[in-house]
């Protein structure tokens, strides 16, 4: 079984910053994609950012130049920098990771539990 933690959500400002964090543990041969995905009430759940093993990114429209992904392969770990925060950005965000197990080395969608961004004044 593997297993994404998130850390770093809570409650902040219009304007502020916040940065996520999320590791992943179990048993992984590897992981293709690791990102962030988020869910506001009444909304269905969207993209927010991703990167691939080799490096490649990609944003979602509305947080672009605000945002910025990053992630160590090594470690397991992705993390979100989250600036000019709005209020549009409260949402649930979930961590997501496709993770390449064991033989036959199928991949797999694996999701964390999700953490609450709040931004309110």
């Amino acid at each position: 079984q593997v297993q994404l933690v998130e850390s770093g959500g809570g409650l902040v400002q219009p304007g502020g910053s916040l940065r996520l964090s999320c590791a992943a543990s179990g048993s992984i041969f590897s992981i293709n994609v690791m990102g962030w995905y988020r869910q506001a009430p009444g909304k269905q759940r969207e993209l927010v950012a991703t990167k691939t093993s080799g490096g490649t990114t990609n944003y979602a429209d509305s947080v672009k130049g605000r945002f910025t992904i990053s992630r160590d392969n090594a470690k397991n770990t992705v993390s979100l920098q989250m600036n000019s925060l709005k209020p549009e950005d409260t949402a649930v965000y979930y961590c997501y990771a496709g993770v390449v197990r064991g033989w036959p080395y199928n991949e797999y969608n694996c999701w964390g539990q999700g953490t609450q961004v709040t931004v309110s004044s």
